[in-house]
């Protein structure tokens, strides 16, 4: 058995990227915030705590297959982390006379030549990958269904990945052999091997282990049907027992709690202050002049662990005693004419903003739905509460996925929910952003599912 990896120089990618964004760190301080006589004693701190910091935060963590937004995700985590770290260092030696706005725009240059620089390598990367067929990893697959089928093509049209797909082997077929398998990977050389858990018997997985790691190769596994399987699981030890954690919800964090409480504050008050204290008067006017009733709506709603509050919006319909039970339909004649074009632009959600800072809601997150809906929803859709570990937001990704408004048919609350479970296992300050812009410009463009 062969006993080595077929060559590549990944490897060197890391080391060099530190070297790389230490020497900026540094030069930017020599020429623009530290002083010659100490220089030494700043380089020793602000090296150790940089790498300390990146290796806290995972910020060398990009692989190939990381998406930009990940990569922004960890350059701002690194970003603040470093920031404070400066700002200790000038607490530290306030002898140095090292003062805030120095610091803030060192941090920031420090920060724009690093992400630009990450980001030439990772796009840099990609060309080469595509062009010179350089930096790739020769793969082979285990397995033929759907999603062995759908994995090929991957490696097959996205060449900037660099991944070289040589053989997808059939383990269903009569002649089916693992040992002639494992010849192949060894006489092509391979680097990864992707493993179908289904089509495999627990032996047969527990040979295939025994094999890459025998023989230095990369094993990754597919996941079937099975539910757990396709879970984002955390892996943790209670003393030297190993307990797996079905789904991990970032929200949880105490650190990314705060993060996103201080930014819903921040952005609804904004938005209260610039934008409801003058627009409220003249929605408010316009309701009043068409129908008698209330300027806003208030109704019951299920939100973080399932707790019920009070969710304000704009009075779009005309008083009826079926707007606790009933969501709008297209050409609904319970719609105003005023209405229907808040409606349209979404400006009737707008005071959800003070729910957003009362803490009943966020800015992001799943829609809360009416607590006869979620009733109902909860005994007939799969993973239907699941929706309640976070705060409901005004809108969120299901929405700006296609998902929003009247639930047709069954689909489409399937739908929301796998969009919102995604969400609420993958959140990130940058997604937040994200859909907050797409809202924004489906509010511009009018949304066909609002009305």
């Amino acid at each position: 058995m062969s006993l080595f990896k077929h060559g590549r120089y990944s490897g060197y990618l890391r080391p060099i990227s530190y070297l790389i964004d230490l020497s900026i760190i540094n030069s930017v301080a020599i020429f623009y915030l530290i002083k010659p006589e100490d220089v030494f004693i700043f380089i020793a701190y602000i090296s150790v705590g940089w790498v300390l910091l990146a290796i806290y935060s995972k910020f060398y963590e990009v692989y190939r297959y990381t998406r930009p937004v990940n990569i922004l995700t960890l350059i701002f985590r690194q970003l603040g982390l470093f920031t404070l770290f400066v700002f200790a260092f000038s607490g530290l030696y306030h002898e140095l006379n090292i003062y805030p706005r120095p610091i803030v725009k060192y941090t920031f240059f420090c920060f724009l030549l690093i992400t630009i620089i990450k980001f030439a390598i990772y796009y840099l990367l990609q060309k080469y990958r595509v062009s010179f067929g350089g930096n790739y990893r020769s793969t082979v697959i285990l397995g033929l269904n759907k999603k062995t089928i759908a994995l090929e093509k991957f490696f097959k049209h996205n060449p900037e990945y660099g991944y070289s797909h040589k053989r997808t082997f059939n383990p269903k077929i009569d002649n089916f052999n693992l040992e002639e398998v494992y010849q192949y990977i060894l006489n092509e050389p391979i680097d990864e091997i992707y493993c179908s858990i289904t089509e495999h018997s627990n032996s047969q997985i527990a040979d295939i282990v025994d094999f890459a790691d025998n023989n230095l190769k990369i094993l990754k596994f597919i996941p079937d049907s099975k539910e757990i399987y396709s879970k984002k699981l955390r892996y943790e030890y209670y003393d030297y027992i190993p307990v797996l954690t079905l789904r991990n919800i970032p929200l949880e964090d105490s650190v990314n709690t705060f993060i996103k409480r201080g930014f819903d504050i921040v952005f609804s008050s904004i938005v209260i202050i610039f934008i409801l204290s003058w627009l409220t008067p003249i929605i408010a006017l316009f309701i009043k002049l068409e129908s008698k009733g209330p300027v806003f709506f208030k109704q019951s709603r299920n939100g973080f662990n399932f707790k019920e509050f009070d969710c304000y919006k704009f009075r779009s319909m005309t008083p009826n005693k079926d707007a606790h039970l009933y969501q709008a339909t297209r050409g609904d004649q319970r719609v105003t004419k005023i209405g229907k074009i808040i409606r349209k632009t979404s400006i009737d959600e707008l005071p959800q903003f003070f729910n957003v800072l009362f803490g009943d809601m966020s800015v992001v997150g799943p829609r809360p739905h009416m607590v006869s809906h979620t009733n109902m929803y909860a005994k007939k859709i799969d993973k239907f509460m699941v929706r309640h570990f976070v705060k409901p937001g005004i809108t969120g990704l299901a929405q700006t996925s296609g998902y929003r408004g009247e639930v047709e048919t069954d689909k489409d609350i399937i739908g929301r929910v796998r969009y919102d479970i995604f969400y609420i296992e993958n959140w990130s300050l940058l997604l937040d952003l994200k859909i907050i812009f797409q809202t924004f410009m489906n509010a511009v463009k009018g949304d066909e599912k609002a009305y």
